[in-house]
């Protein structure tokens, strides 16, 4: 992956929609009744938050091959099972249905002795951190869910008819809920502890109580919007497509920085989030 493409592109697009996105707010007052002006102010979009939050210097190409690597290959795997679920199903949008379809599609968690090895991996990990990554990291874990996605969407909709826009908004919306929706009744039915709760000398600030067994983390929420976002967005712009999954490997990266997950997390994640996005493009008709 080229690091001048990898992180150049993407940071001039957040500081230049962080820019309009000023802009729009000085102006907001003049062009706006009070009511509308007031709901922006409490809820904010993603362009506004990261425009307030930008991003810091976040991880290098070479921290993030690997997760990299892992993430890519998952895709082929998604692809080849949603193409059976479209020939049973077709088009037809049935959220319900396929999310009890796609949930059958994650591996079960692996063996107590697979985990306990990449806890270590994580042990491992978290002696190199250091400020800078702290802070990368953060701001990964708080955009990566779904501001980062919202704010490439943006971007694309400023070449397209607006029509056109607001629908494709509304789909990556829905994508990102079915993940989340999904990957949340997984992580509860197979109670797979985070690596801070298996571990909480990882993460002593979050003061997880003796026994406790929750957070939980298989799959990966995190991974599973990633991905969804990385398939949906890739399609629509396939010349950017590089680039959408440079920034999922600096989200996946970043949890396993914080031990926030596991190796196995986020892979499971990535493969449900791969069928999410394809689901969710089939049904919108890309």
């Amino acid at each position: 992956m080229n690091a001048l493409r990898g992180i150049k592109w993407p940071y001039a697009v957040i500081a230049l929609l962080a820019v309009a996105a000023a802009a729009v707010g000085l102006l907001r007052p003049q062009l706006l009744p009070a009511a509308a002006s007031t709901s922006a102010k409490k809820n904010p979009g993603a362009t506004v938050l990261i425009k307030q939050n930008p991003p810091p210097k976040l991880f290098t190409d070479a921290q993030i091959a690997a997760v990299a690597h892992q993430a890519v290959t998952q895709r082929a795997k998604a692809d080849a099972l949603f193409a059976q679920w479209k020939l049973a199903h077709g088009s037809t949008r049935d959220d319900k249905a396929f999310a009890a379809w796609a949930a059958q599609q994650v591996p079960a968690p692996p063996s107590a002795t697979q985990r306990t090895a990449e806890l270590h991996q994580i042990q491992v990990l978290a002696k190199t951190r250091t400020a800078a990554g702290k802070k990368a990291a953060t701001w990964l874990e708080l955009h990566g869910k779904t501001d980062i996605w919202k704010l490439f969407l943006h971007d694309q909709r400023e070449l397209i008819p607006a029509a056109q826009g607001k629908a494709e908004k509304t789909e990556l919306k829905a994508a990102l809920k079915l993940a989340k929706t999904i990957s949340d009744q997984l992580a509860a039915k197979d109670k797979q502890s985070a690596p801070f709760v298996l571990d909480p000398s990882l993460r002593p600030e979050k003061h997880i109580k003796p026994g406790a067994k929750g957070p939980y983390s298989y799959p990966s929420r995190h991974a599973a919007r990633s991905a969804a976002a990385v398939t949906f967005l890739g399609a629509l712009s396939p010349h950017r497509a590089e680039d959408y999954e440079w920034m999922r490997a600096e989200v996946l990266y970043s949890r396993l920085y914080m031990a926030g997950h596991l190796p196995s997390d986020l892979i499971a994640g990535t493969l449900l989030g791969d069928l999410i996005g394809d689901y969710e493009l089939a049904v919108s008709g890309h």
